[in-house]
């Protein structure tokens, strides 16, 4: 499956924002006259290391016969995803 973004911001080391359509799967519907929610990965330095903070927003411009069910696949999905990245930046090589 291909996932269609639209970089908004790059900071290098600080930043990354992009738009995008979430949860749009079925390849039958064409998810472009939709609004997009906007995804900023923030680093900030911490204590002990670096933090990473993950904001999404926009569910509420979502259709409403989607919102939910939009909401619910990237929550679980973003839960996945910070896993991964916990597990990728604790392994040591």
């Amino acid at each position: 499956m291909t996932m269609a973004i639209d970089v908004v911001e790059v900071s290098p080391e600080q930043r990354l924002s992009y738009r995008w359509h979430p949860y749009a799967i079925d390849p039958n519907v064409d998810y472009s006259s939709e609004p997009t929610t906007l995804v900023t990965l923030t680093l900030e330095e911490a204590t002990d290391g670096t933090q990473l903070k993950i904001v999404e927003s926009g569910f509420d411009q979502i259709p409403l016969h989607r919102r939910d069910e939009a909401f619910r696949m990237n929550d679980s999905g973003w839960a996945a995803q910070t896993k991964n990245i916990e597990r990728h930046v604790t392994t040591s090589d």
